[in-house]
């Protein structure tokens, strides 16, 4: 369920779509349908799996760390490292050349 979630942006949103299906797979490892109104506090502690959401989070800070640890020279390093120009640019359109 997580695979590739580095990439992701992480809106609220999502993390809400997330913890939905985790606590619908949740739900049917331990055989429990919403009509038997057990509360998902009951339900995480029969399961102890932590929540998606913080999951997430700690995989993408690990990832972070191991682009910032590279130093073969690749672009992630460059881009993290990257200032933009200071002063403003010239209005109109730039010189044919």
């Amino acid at each position: 369920m997580t695979y590739g979630s580095e990439t992701w942006s992480l809106t609220m949103g999502l993390i809400r779509r997330l913890r939905v299906t985790q606590r619908t797979m949740e739900r049917a490892l331990l055989g429990v349908s919403l009509c038997d109104q057990i509360i998902n506090e009951e339900i995480r502690r029969r399961t102890r799996v932590t929540d998606i959401a913080q999951r997430v989070a700690k995989l993408k800070w690990q990832w972070a760390g191991h682009i910032a640890r590279r130093t073969d020279g690749r672009w992630g390093l460059k881009v993290l490292e990257w200032r933009p120009r200071t002063g403003k640019r010239s209005a109109g359109r730039p010189p044919t050349r």
